[in-house]
């Protein structure tokens, strides 16, 4: 029986300051980007300058985490718990984040960004979607170093039991969303940006790309205890906010094969 590593979420505590491992997958995420975004922004074609990388980063993290926060609280938070502690939601160190509402606030940056430099959104977006599944799996191991967001119970060799959640051996869902949505998006992604594309081509393979991996995932992830199955008894909240997303980008691929224009 394989048993998922006990870590202490608190990385590192000198007297009121803590570095919680969360937060270093977040500071992780946020450098390979950055890393990244300014080697491609060398590459002149691409219209992206490494001004606007660094912009990206500092108001997308700001996004990520404004609009990750408040679409946890709506879809996914035990409100019974928040009527008791109404200043739960801005506890961000006790976790809880949706990837989905984070998409909606780092476009919200994106746009924001876009504007001040006078260049389509979308160039921003397609440049961000083939950099954004890395912080993905940075995010993914830090659930799994918080030991939460377990999978299902599972008979399978490699399951692993996650105290928290009993004695019963689960599917290290956190590892597949890692694998999947995050390395091999990222991977996929990376090098179909590696040369001139349509314009929304990009963002719209990273949603279709991302809601087939997550789709998928959520089949082995144990839904949140308060909510349980929302449909048809097996479909949970994450298959259904991941079913627009998916619909936008069949939408915008569709839209970006009429046009001409390239970008990445």
């Amino acid at each position: 029986m394989i048993y998922a590593p006990q870590i202490d979420p608190v990385l590192l505590s000198i007297g009121v300051f803590e570095l919680r491992w969360y937060g270093l997958m977040y500071l992780a995420a946020a450098a390979a980007f950055w890393g990244l975004g300014r080697r491609r922004a060398r590459q002149e074609w691409r219209g992206v300058s490494a001004d606007m990388v660094d912009d990206m980063v500092f108001f997308g993290i700001l996004g990520a985490i404004a609009g990750g926060r408040l679409a946890y609280v709506v879809f996914y938070a035990d409100w019974e718990l928040i009527a008791h502690d109404p200043w739960l939601p801005f506890k961000l160190w006790h976790g809880g984040m949706s990837f989905h509402g984070g998409v909606v606030g780092v476009i919200v940056a994106l746009w924001w960004t876009a504007s001040r430099y006078g260049v389509p959104v979308l160039r921003l977006v397609d440049f961000a979607a083939a950099l954004t599944p890395i912080g993905l799996a940075f995010g993914r191991v830090g659930n799994f170093i918080n030991g939460e967001l377990w999978g299902r119970v599972s008979d399978a060799p490699w399951a692993m039991v996650f105290v928290h959640a009993g004695a019963a051996p689960r599917h290290p869902s956190q590892l597949y969303q890692a694998a999947l949505e995050g390395l091999a998006l990222f991977v996929l992604l990376y090098l179909f940006s590696m040369r001139s594309r349509r314009l929304g081509e990009v963002s719209a393979w990273f949603a279709i790309g991302y809601s087939a991996a997550r789709f998928t995932v959520e089949f082995f992830r144990e839904p949140d205890a308060h909510i349980g199955f929302v449909a048809w008894g097996w479909m949970t909240m994450g298959h259904v906010l991941t079913l627009p997303l998916a619909a936008a980008g069949v939408a915008l691929l569709v839209w970006s094969r009429g046009r001409h224009v390239k970008t990445v």
